[in-house]
């Protein structure tokens, strides 16, 4: 037991209430923390329960791990009582439901207060407690996202597409952010059409190296070895990601000071050019915002202040950051939580497939796969088109099982939680959903790789040949993928005129194409 309060005051000390804190809600501008409260125990649980929901890469437990003890060290350092639970202190407990109820009854609380927890499988424990009748249970805001948790169904329909557009533009206009009264200031609402630029030569070396941190964890890595913990990745004991809300302000001002200037621009864009180029322009400040230890608010805030102190950062690099935060991330938490439970059982295309091992291990001759894989391994990190583009295309494209797909993403991702990484995934990345989130599947051939990546100069394929034993895998899958779902996608008015270039050609390159991709889905292990 990481015990933050003397055991023996712990013992001695009544509390009238006990408030629990989740690990993804290390909120330190909560209003629970305005001012000490002596009536009050906080406590913070590792779990088992947590650690083993799916299997997680390493940096992403070690990270949630030292942010928690960070975070319980800074509570007793303002004055508030805390009790942490570690691995050794949780190890035997059944659930979070289980170990809640339990301490209740250890310190005779009258009052049992928690934070409405993002995911549907925890809200639901929380809210199935067998707690005495005599204790008063209080589920309260995380004090966290733009929307009201009760307005979501507002500006959602379940069941239903929803368009990101016209919710990011009533965000836009309620929160008055880059508003020109009633006019979107740059004069559109979204500068996507510039932030599609492909990395050139030069640009390359205009690259700054992403700002990284040096948090010891061995002692969390030999806990998770004590316990047995499944985890995979690359472990580090020097932890690169920020970990508590000083680091955190860090990396959100390094982001405004560096790399904002060309986020926008090169927000789709792909390199392996270098270990110091994997970050490129983006913020990687997910994790940290997903923790809570930073508000989307504030995030908000700082790149339009950097925007409007520095001239050099124009709209549209601006905006292209924006919509992320105000826009998409809103936007994901309310399909998540109006469409409920329901959602991830959804599966558009009937996928079936196994996902291939090279997932694991990051060997695969698919050289756009292996770079995204392999970085993921190595950091627990991808950019949002590594994501989308090559690892979510692949599996679009083969027709991986979305469970799977689900629960690699789940566990390589630092920032993956379900409110997040659910919608993401089998939405917009495997249109699972049938089209709630997109309107339509995010398939796309070798080409667009080629186009916004270095990936394809020096692969083992050759994206340029739709056939034969050297072919880009990803060009036969493409029409593969199309071909069989033909009869909805051709009605798609997005895709629809895609058919003419296939019908086209000659029928035996079509043959070839099709031969060679169903060839390929038998043998994904070895491509």
């Amino acid at each position: 037991m990481t015990n933050l309060c003397p055991k023996k005051q712990l013992h001695a000390q009544s509390y009238k209430r006990l408030a629990w804190i989740l690990g993804d809600q290390l909120n330190y501008q909560h209003s629970w923390f305005s001012s000490p409260r002596s009536d009050t125990l906080f406590v913070i649980a590792e779990l088992r329960q947590e650690t083993d929901y799916t299997c997680h890469h390493v940096q992403k437990i070690c990270a949630f791990f030292a942010s928690m003890r960070r975070f319980a060290n800074h509570l007793q350092s303002q004055g508030h009582a805390v009790l942490y639970l570690d691995l050794d202190a949780t190890a035997k407990t059944k659930s979070l439901s289980h170990l809640i109820e339990s301490m209740c009854e250890r310190f005779k609380v009258e009052e049992f207060q928690y934070q409405r927890p993002d995911e549907i499988r925890l809200l639901e424990q929380l809210r199935c407690l067998s707690l005495p009748n005599s204790i008063f249970v209080s589920e309260q805001d995380t004090e966290h996202f733009f929307l009201p948790f009760e307005e979501l169904k507002s500006y959602i329909k379940a069941g239903r597409h929803n368009r990101l557009e016209s919710f990011y533009r009533k965000l836009r206009k309620r929160f008055d952010i880059l508003m020109d009264d009633t006019e979107p200031e740059g004069g559109q609402w979204n500068f996507d059409e510039d932030n599609r630029k492909k990395l050139k030569k030069a640009d390359l070396a205009e690259i700054p190296s992403p700002l990284v941190f040096k948090n010891d964890v061995e002692d969390i890595l030999a806990s998770l070895e004590k316990h047995d913990i499944e985890v995979f990745g690359t472990a580090q004991r020097n932890l690169l990601w920020p970990v508590d809300r000083n680091q955190s302000l860090e990396l959100l001002a390094w982001f405004c000071d560096q790399a904002l200037v060309n986020f926008g621009r090169f927000q789709d864009a792909m390199t392996g050019q270098g270990e110091s180029k994997w970050s490129l322009y983006h913020s990687r400040l997910s994790f940290a915002m997903n923790c809570k230890m930073l508000s989307p608010e504030e995030v908000v805030n700082a790149s339009i202040t950097a925007y409007q102190q520095q001239p050099s950062i124009n709209i549209a690099q601006l905006e292209g950051f924006i919509r992320q935060i105000l826009g998409w991330r809103e936007f994901v938490r309310a399909i998540y939580w109006v469409n409920g439970s329901d959602y991830k059982t959804l599966n558009h295309f009937e996928s079936s497939r196994a996902l291939p091992e090279f997932f694991w291990n990051g060997k695969t001759k698919m050289r756009c796969m292996s770079e995204a894989i392999n970085q993921s391994l190595e950091t627990s990190y991808a950019h949002h088109i590594q994501r989308l583009m090559v690892t979510g295309n692949f599996c679009l494209l083969t027709g991986i099982d979305p469970d799977q797909v689900d629960n690699w993403y789940l566990g390589i991702y630092i920032d993956a939680i379900e409110w997040v990484e659910l919608p993401n995934t089998r939405g917009m990345s495997q249109f699972a959903d049938g089209g709630i989130i997109a309107t339509k599947p995010y398939a796309a051939s070798g080409n667009y790789i080629n186009k916004m990546s270095d990936y394809c100069s020096q692969c083992h394929y050759k994206v340029k040949e739709k056939s034969g034993e050297h072919a880009c895998p990803f060009n036969g899958f493409y029409w593969n993928f199309m071909i069989t779902n033909r009869q909805e996608l051709a009605k798609n008015p997005r895709i629809g005129m895609l058919y003419g270039n296939w019908d086209r050609k000659p029928q035996v390159e079509r043959d070839e194409i099709l031969n060679d991709a169903r060839a390929n889905l038998l043998r994904l292990e070895n491509l």
